[in-house]
């Protein structure tokens, strides 16, 4: 096997694992507060996908810190990157999360139960807290998945956080919280003023959903009086081809820089290629850029990784082997 022919494959099995479901409770979602940074959001992410459903117990897992980085985009090959990561794990393990119970209690869960680093290999081993299993494993009800793809891409820590809250939503079409609340769950009760907590949480993490993920969202505020007092969110699926075509693109251009675009790949396809045939709806499933203006205190608050320039396939898991073919063309 060549080196073109190596590359290729993992560039096959990066796409693949970019791809899994990331799978939990919505009271997981939608009842508990906590305050994860971005890289944090995406390992635990990261992790809970890996999870399959003939599971009978969280796992440990072995986390290669390669891998990793090639599924996000960053530099393999950076020590930095292992250095960073490393720091993010521990930090991770160290935080916990407030659930609300059906009867109204709060309790405290752990995200992580342990790490253990190998220096020498890269590897780590990394396992999920047991008393995370109700709200992840054996589903049958009251759940969302996602795709793992839309929240690689995404530079806020909100955007990944406001897009699973909206996405447990999504069969509602609309949804409203009080600004308060809404606060709460996601951690940013530091921005007193509305006019703040809409321009640097808010407005930045629509933008983010709207280009980086499979729903589109709207929102409208709602005033009692003088006072900012809801917000009311519009939440659809994206069911348009050429719509989902030029998210997964956008995508790529983050995480994927140096990969030639969607269309390039579809004028390279053969012209006896028959887009009409596609039919996206049945691979959809129903389920429940950066802000140019940083303040401070965000490009203080977590160290920008170093990307990677080297090209990975990335395309939606659909059953569809054009799909297959036309992401994976270089």
């Amino acid at each position: 096997m060549n080196n073109t022919d190596v590359k290729t494959e993992i560039d096959m099995e990066m796409s693949e694992i970019r791809n899994y479901k990331v799978v939990k409770a919505n009271d997981l979602i939608q009842k508990s507060r906590y305050s994860l940074q971005l890289q944090e959001q995406k390992i635990i992410l990261y992790l809970i996908s890996k999870i399959k459903p003939e599971d009978l117990k969280l796992k440990e897992h072995i986390f290669e810190v390669s891998d990793f980085c090639k599924v996000c985009g960053l530099d393999p090959k950076n020590g930095a990157n292992y250095k960073y990561i490393k720091r993010t794990l521990k930090d991770l393990r160290d935080k916990s999360i407030w659930v609300t119970l059906e009867n109204g209690a709060e309790t405290t869960l752990a995200w992580i139960d342990k790490v253990t680093m190998y220096p020498n290999s890269g590897a780590v081993t990394i396992k999920i807290d047991d008393m995370m299993k109700p709200y992840l494993m054996h589903l049958k009800e009251h759940y969302t998945q996602y795709e793992l793809l839309y929240t690689l891409a995404m530079k806020s820590q909100y955007s990944i956080r406001l897009y699973e809250l909206l996405k447990s939503y999504e069969f509602l079409h609309k949804k409203t919280f009080e600004i308060n609340e809404l606060k709460k769950l996601l951690s940013t009760e530091k921005y007193t003023r509305f006019p703040d907590f809409q321009r640097y949480v808010l407005d930045r993490a629509m933008r983010e959903i709207n280009n980086l993920s499979d729903i589109n969202v709207t929102y409208q505020v709602i005033k009692i009086g003088k006072r900012y007092a809801k917000i009311e969110f519009g939440i659809n699926l994206k069911t348009d081809l050429d719509e989902r075509l030029e998210t997964w693109a956008k995508i790529d251009e983050i995480i994927s820089p140096n990969q030639i675009t969607w269309k390039e790949k579809i004028n390279a396809m053969p012209k006896t290629t028959n887009f009409s045939d596609t039919n996206i709806d049945n691979d959809i499933e129903d389920t429940t850029e950066q802000d140019e203006e940083m303040t401070e205190e965000d490009v203080e608050r977590e160290p920008e990784p170093i990307i990677n320039n080297e090209p990975i396939v990335t395309q939606e898991k659909t059953k569809k082997n054009f799909f297959q073919k036309l992401f994976s063309k270089k």
